[in-house]
């Protein structure tokens, strides 16, 4: 039955006026779930963690739990799904943006497939981390505590980031403000209680620099013996700079909206990157404001990527810069993995992939 914009319009403002009830974050239940029609055929699946470092710590900063001890900080975790058949194309890892964790890539709000699924059943072994500091990769919480027991003063606390849900609205660009979509959002906006879930304490401002993660990500690749390592938004650069870490392992890097494009790379960076395909992606709705004063809209981000996709040619590297709009693909938000067209756009980095990261020889 087809909706009409009134409808809409009004179930919209719904969400927005009500988005912290209790009755409409119940709405999307384990009934909105949608399962495929075929099985899903896997090798293996899993989980590991990667890196980490061994420290002691007192029982103040353990929050008085037994005595003064080791635990270990800084690990990434990573869950992973390899698929029957595939063997001879580079794995994919999937790293997730600022206030989120690898749930980014998995079943979308609104209960479709998400893209770890879909990246398994077209042959790709697949691995999703979640950033070190978030999730099941954990924090250091010594610093909290030593403020509790008074040897630090409370700013020396690190800042815990979160998106409002209002804030988020304008942000990813789902429409110009909190409960108005634009008339071709493909954001599953019925959902918008179910991606409220997805957010988490973010304490990315208290690691150490560089993060963490991109170390992890580059020994991850080395594992696996090359990998194709696509970031989302505030992860946006840390495949490159893993992949200065270690080129070779580096088969592909897909940059989905990145946060940023660096402009810090020195030219024998750049070279060396533009030896390494590279995508970046950016949605629709650019122009429209953030609400953020740091970041005023996303195409000011786009116009740093454009600048920095020339340094990569004029290197002599192929990047390509893909804007969905150019191909009559419109109303993408920042959350593109998750809009309603998500496949779609799976589809084009698919197939990017398979023309630009060759294949491997299987191994035995």
């Amino acid at each position: 039955m087809k909706t009409s914009p009134r409808r809409v319009c009004l179930l919209l403002t719904a969400i927005a006026a009500t988005v912290t009830s209790t009755a409409v974050l119940h709405a999307q239940s384990f009934d909105s779930l949608q399962t495929a029609g075929s099985p899903l055929v896997l090798k293996a699946q899993g989980s590991f963690y990667i890196g980490g470092e061994r420290i002691e710590q007192t029982q103040v900063e353990l929050g008085g739990m037994g005595a003064d001890g080791h635990i270990t900080i800084h690990q990434m975790y990573v869950r992973y799904m390899v698929p029957q058949r595939g063997e001879d194309n580079w794995p994919v890892v999937m790293i997730h943006g600022a206030t989120l964790t690898g749930k980014t890539w998995e079943t979308t709000p609104d209960g479709r497939m998400g893209w770890d699924e879909y990246f398994v059943r077209k042959g790709r072994a697949v691995y999703i981390p979640d950033q070190v500091g978030r999730g099941r990769s954990g924090f250091d919480q010594s610093v909290y505590n030593n403020v509790r027991g008074g040897s630090i003063p409370p700013a020396k606390q690190p800042v815990f980031l979160r998106f409002s849900d209002e804030a988020a609205w304008p942000n990813f660009r789902i429409g110009p403000k909190a409960g108005v979509a634009f008339e071709d959002s493909q954001s599953p906006v019925e959902a918008a209680p179910e991606f409220s879930k997805q957010a988490v304490p973010d304490i990315s401002l208290g690691l150490p620099q560089p993060s963490p993660t991109i170390k992890a990500l580059s020994d991850l690749s080395a594992k696996l013996n090359g990998a194709v390592l696509i970031s989302h938004s505030q992860s946006g650069s840390f495949p490159l700079d893993a992949a200065l870490l270690n080129p070779d392992v580096a088969k592909g890097l897909v940059l989905v909206e990145p946060g940023a494009c660096p402009t810090r790379y020195t030219d024998d960076q750049i070279r060396t990157l533009a030896r390494i395909p590279i995508l970046i992606l950016f949605g629709d709705h650019r122009d429209n404001a953030t609400g953020l004063p740091m970041f005023p809209t996303w195409q000011g981000r786009f116009e740093v990527c454009q600048a920095f996709v020339a340094r990569l040619k004029a290197a002599g590297g192929q990047p390509e810069l893909l804007d969905p709009t150019t191909r009559g693909i419109r109303g993408n938000t920042h959350m593109m993995m998750q809009d309603k067209n998500s496949l779609q756009i799976a589809d084009l980095i698919l197939d990017w992939i398979d023309t630009r990261a060759s294949k491997r020889s299987v191994r035995k």
